[in-house]
């Protein structure tokens, strides 16, 4: 009996899954593993929210699995090897994992392939398992990557997505293989109290429910945050419990303009992707330096982080996050303006609060996001700032989203919700809610004089214009 291994990685689920199918087709039994890695855990990328979340996936792939004669094998340490012992055991020749993008993934892959040469066994890696579009798939004249959205967009629509794949029938594993016991989210504390549960099938059933109807008005909708007409997918397709293909693909059958927004916003997702597969190192360092010499003020930092900024938009967003482990995409760019823009603080001091709590805090996606808005990364207009209090008008113009999670303000009239502190008296002390932590006109000044974006004012008779 021949023998492969399915290597779990960001891509929790059975349908649609290249990596699953493969090792399927080319042995008579295979062991489906997920290893439960050492070094992230040492990193502190697995926070509580998503390994609560990861705990769901894990538990959903393997009754999947049993369902069709299987089940998930499941491991602890460092991943070469754990993988290389599975390999060792069961007599394996081939294993297969789907691609990643970041720096860690290019190191495991390194190690697994040295790993299991040595045990006489062929690494497979997968393309397009957990972004729709393989972030080689489409590249410049001369360079290895986008840097602006737009082109890659026109060429990525042009070179569409892989059809998806059934899920498997059955699964043989081989006799005799051991697993450690699979983590329970309940065992895991300090998780946000409104945190979704995890899992192919409650993502599954997400997409299903989403694409039969609310999906019709998302090109309208998307931005109202308190109609929260957002998909809330993005956790799922974080730990792979959904395919981006597969859901382009059902988002095209569908068709119409909400569609057309929604597979927008998916090659956004794999844009992100192909830009970290290029440049690692965006991560952590400026993708494009503004030279800029950041605040840290820790007052006001921890005011941001609890959702004491006194702007009370900003402040609903920050505790939405600590509530559910997931924010509004609108409210996520008004955090992100507000923190880098009007505070004038470091993307990363943002963007490690974010994976702190986000239960789909992705690598590629948080930390380029948080470049964008800070205007070092890949947006065309680096230096735009988003005042809270237009936003805010514009995007909850009732007030709903904010009564939602600012409780102090809920009794304010519609006009004066998102401006309270023009309140006197003693209706204005009774809020319990503070001063704003800066005026934005003085906010505005400073971050235009540390880009250097403050020119003197030239004399009417310089003769300049």
């Amino acid at each position: 009996m021949t023998v492969s291994v399915a290597l779990f990685t960001a891509d929790l689920r059975l349908h649609d899954n290249p990596v699953l199918r493969a090792a399927l087709h080319e042995a008579d039994t295979v062991v489906p593993l997920f290893v439960r890695d050492r070094a992230i855990h040492r990193t502190g990328f697995d926070a509580p929210n998503r390994r609560a979340f990861l705990a769901d996936c894990l538990a959903d792939l393997d009754a999947g699995l049993r369902r069709r004669g299987g089940r998930l094998v499941v491991r602890e340490g460092e991943v070469a090897a754990a993988a290389r012992a599975v390999v060792v055991a069961t007599g394996a020749r081939s294993l297969h994992v789907a691609a990643g993008v970041s720096g860690y993934a290019a190191r495991r892959e390194h190690r697994l392939r040295a790993a299991l040469a040595e045990a006489g066994c062929t690494l497979h890696v997968h393309d397009a398992v957990v972004t729709a579009l393989a972030p080689g798939g489409v590249v410049p004249t001369g360079r290895d990557h986008y840097a602006v959205f737009t082109p890659y967009f026109r060429r990525w629509q042009e070179a569409g997505v892989r059809g998806p794949l059934p899920a498997p029938r059955a699964v043989r594993l081989p006799d005799g293989v051991v697993s450690d016991p699979l983590p329970e989210r309940a065992a895991v504390p300090g998780t946000s109290p409104g945190l979704a549960e995890g899992g192919e099938s409650a993502g599954r059933g997400l997409l299903s429910s989403w694409l039969r109807g609310p999906l019709a008005d998302y090109a309208t909708g998307h931005d109202d945050l308190a109609g929260d007409a957002t998909s809330r997918l993005s956790p799922y397709f974080h730990f792979g419990c959904l395919s981006a293909a597969e859901a382009v693909d059902r988002a095209r059958q569908r068709g119409g303009a909400g569609a057309d927004a929604f597979v927008r916003q998916l090659a956004w997702r794999d844009f992100h992707h192909q830009v970290l597969a290029a440049r690692p190192d965006a991560a952590r360092d400026d993708y494009r330096p503004r030279h800029d010499r950041w605040r840290s003020d820790e007052d006001e930092i921890t005011a941001w982080r609890t959702g004491r900024t006194g702007y009370p938009v900003v402040d609903a967003a920050m505790r939405q996050l600590a509530h559910e482990g997931w924010m509004h995409n609108r409210g996520r760019m008004l955090a992100a303006s507000f923190l880098t823009k009007t505070l004038y603080v470091d993307w990363r001091v943002g963007a490690r609060h974010f994976l702190d709590l986000l239960v789909d805090g992705d690598l590629a996606n948080n930390q380029l996001n948080w470049q964008w808005m800070a205007g070092t990364g890949t947006d065309t207009r680096p230096n735009r700032i988003l005042n809270p209090v237009v936003q805010g008008r514009r995007l909850d113009p009732r007030g709903g989203y904010v009564r939602r999670w600012v409780p102090e303000l809920a009794e304010l009239a519609d006009s004066e919700i998102h401006e309270p502190w023009k309140l006197t008296g003693p209706r204005r002390e009774a809020l319990g809610y503070p001063a704003p932590l800066v005026g934005l006109t003085e906010a505005r000044a400073r971050f235009e004089h540390a880009r250097g974006l403050d020119r003197p004012a030239v004399p009417a008779d310089s003769g300049e214009s």
